[in-house]
């Protein structure tokens, strides 16, 4: 077992000034030694098509999906997008599972988190993630939720995370993604061979 785990994050937007992607930011300033968090952009991944799937993986997605294999465990930064996932993020989750039976997401530790504008901090679009979650045999981090609310106000201009709540809580959701990474890292070392 490493003295580090990788995690590997990745937001559900592709905007850049977006507050996902400065809540991103923020987790990987607010995390601790143990872990170390790269990054990965969704952008260059295609909209899935079984016909392009049929004649191999493009480039991008096999890069998501090698990149995904390699983490002791995933982050994801997300809006929410009428009621629901974004569709980039479906999207690239959707790449990452196929095919089903050798999927790198299977077993994989993920936290999610997600800011918003509004009032729900992306509630909904985490729910619809964890059915996601489960169809491809997921791992997820169920508390503390990190739904920040009304972001315009607990970021500056410059994307700068500027709550104390809410860095309390992002630290608190990542120890507890170590706490189930190393547990389930144990459970499978202690595997017979």
């Amino acid at each position: 077992m490493s003295s580090h785990l990788h995690v590997l994050g990745f937001a559900g937007s592709l905007r850049q000034g977006s507050y996902n992607r400065a809540l991103l930011r923020a987790a990987i300033e607010l995390a601790p030694n143990i872990l170390e968090i790269s990054t990965f952009d969704l952008a260059p991944i295609p909209l899935y098509n079984q016909d392009i799937e049929d004649k191999g993986f493009p480039e991008p997605v096999k890069k998501f999906k090698q990149a995904i294999a390699e983490a002791d465990a995933l982050l994801i930064c997300t809006p929410e997008y009428n009621f629901s996932i974004p569709g980039v993020l479906k999207n690239a989750l959707d790449w990452a599972s196929r095919p089903a039976k050798s999927t790198p997401l299977s077993k994989k530790p993920v936290s999610i988190m997600g800011a918003s504008t509004g009032a729900f901090g992306t509630a909904r679009c985490q729910l619809a993630l964890r059915s996601v979650f489960t169809f491809c045999n997921m791992r997820p981090v169920n508390t503390p939720q990190v739904l920040v609310t009304h972001a315009a106000d607990k970021f500056d201009e410059n994307g700068t995370l500027i709550d104390e709540p809410t860095k309390n809580i992002i630290k608190e959701n990542l120890n507890e993604l170590v706490t189930l990474t190393l547990i389930l890292q144990k459970g499978k070392a202690a595997l017979p061979r």
